[in-house]
């Protein structure tokens, strides 16, 4: 009987992930400052339901709980941010101790439980301070970050091989100050590119800084948000949309990385609002990474649009295929995006850092969440992942987005995320099916498509 298992390769490592403001909560404890999200989100209007991180998941008090749900679900590894403004209130300056002691802890907890901790040094809460000074459009902020990573560093660095400088600077640039969606809320394209320039330099400078305080072998990378650009029709006007929309939301950032060079077509789109960037800014860029992390949700179909500034580009919905609760379910984009990135970058190594789904989740009257939607999305980007690593792409990890739901930036509570329901009134912790499923796919290094296998997606 031919075999239904699907395998991956030795040593593969397989994770959750999370994010310091939309678990953490505990604003105000033991010396943490503000953030741009605490003051974005307490501003009437910017979130949904005018919610914030204030408590959140509450992780800041439950995180040896939470610990406790990857043991017991043999999760082995953990990518997790730490919050700037729990280390440096003001963003530079004097450390809060209580805060470092914090992830101190956590990283301790991590390794005795066997969980390999990933640090994420940014995902998106910069110290308010900071930004009333001109936040990432300030050329001063890059250092500032490299200042905050030594510090880190210095304290984890004995205990910490992975770490990633960044997380999606696509979304920091252009959600926060092209949009305005996300905090800080500023709706300026010349800002947004420079903020971009500014997050790239700065992510250079804290490999560096990163790599001189730790004192074992590290791995250092960056997180980029990377998606598929697909035309709406086969009208060359379409197809050049798509490919404006790829310059800006994957190239822009992927090439000064990995080729030490902005792309010509959006150095010639933008004009005299694209960022100056001299030869050493981009020397520092392209300092050379040991893995490049990819979140990947869904693909981006475009149609030409000529009122739309600069790309000319606005994203359509194809009729006919399965939506989550923000995007289209598209699979077969990351093994695509995959084998793209390994062909024009071949990057020594790729983590998928994020892949995961909203659903409307609730827990069954017998106490179960049957998140079948979230099993089968899961389980259809793995074997496209698997797909991909066939191929020869040297993808090494996998880490679900998220261990838990939390607080979806701009949604608010409204999107669940989590392979653990979070009852946000008492703050019980309920493993979904969804949960069970991934611990087998982990204890077993693959999954089985077979109909009657455990928590197969029905």
């Amino acid at each position: 009987m031919e075999s239904n298992k699907i395998n991956f390769p030795e040593n593969f490592v397989w994770g959750t992930a999370a994010a310091a403001y939309q678990i953490e909560g505990a604003w105000k404890k033991d010396g943490r400052g503000p953030s741009i999200w605490d003051t974005f989100s307490h501003e009437p209007g910017k979130v949904f339901q005018n919610e914030n991180g204030d408590i959140a998941a509450d992780h800041y008090h439950r995180w040896e709980e939470d610990f406790g749900l990857m043991t017991d679900l043999g999760i082995k590894s953990y990518r997790f941010s730490i919050s700037w403004p729990r280390i440096l209130p003001e963003g530079t300056g004097s450390i809060n101790m209580p805060g470092l002691d914090f992830y101190d802890r956590q990283v301790d907890g991590l390794l005795s439980r066997n969980i390999e901790p990933f640090v994420t040094l940014y995902h998106w809460d910069l110290p308010q301070k900071l930004q009333d000074i001109g936040g990432w459009a300030n050329r001063q902020t890059a250092q500032y970050f490299a200042d905050y990573a030594l510090i880190i560093a210095e304290r984890l660095g004995d205990r910490v091989k992975f770490w990633i400088t960044h997380n999606e600077p696509f979304v920091v640039a252009m959600a926060g100050h092209f949009t305005g969606e996300h905090a800080p809320g500023i709706q300026n394209i010349t800002t947004a590119l420079l903020v971009g320039h500014h997050l790239l330099y700065s992510h250079g400078l804290a490999v560096k800084a990163v790599r001189s305080a730790a004192r074992l072998p590290v791995e250092v990378g960056i997180t980029l948000n990377m998606t598929v650009s697909h035309p709406a029709t086969d009208k060359e006007e379409d197809r050049l949309a798509a490919i404006r929309l790829d310059g800006i939301h994957n190239r822009f950032f992927i090439d000064p990385i990995m080729r030490g060079e902005y792309p010509d077509d959006m150095k010639e789109r933008f004009g005299s609002v694209f960022p100056d960037a001299s030869p050493s800014d981009l020397r520092t860029i392209s300092t050379p990474i040991d893995f490049l992390g990819i979140n990947y949700y869904t693909r981006t179909v475009v149609r030409f649009d000529p009122y739309f500034p600069f790309l000319q580009g606005a994203e359509v919905h194809p009729q006919g295929n399965e939506y989550s609760q923000m995007w289209e379910i598209y699979p077969a984009g990351i093994s695509e995006l995959l084998t793209r990135v390994h062909k024009d970058y071949a990057p020594a190594r790729i983590y998928i850092t994020e892949n995961g789904i909203p659903v409307p989740d609730g827990i069954d009257a017998d106490g179960r969440i049957r998140d079948y939607r979230r099993i089968r999305y899961l389980r259809d980007h793995l074997l496209e992942v698997r797909r991909a690593i066939e191929n020869g792409v040297p993808v090494a990890g996998y880490f679900v987005w998220s261990l838990l739901d939390n607080f979806e930036w701009a949604y608010g509570y409204a999107m669940r995320f989590g392979l653990t329901y979070v009852d946000y009134l008492t703050q019980k912790r309920t493993v979904k099916e969804s949960g069970y499923w991934y611990s087998q796919v982990v204890r077993q290094n693959g999954f089985d498509l077979s109909p009657d296998s455990p928590y197969y997606p029905q």
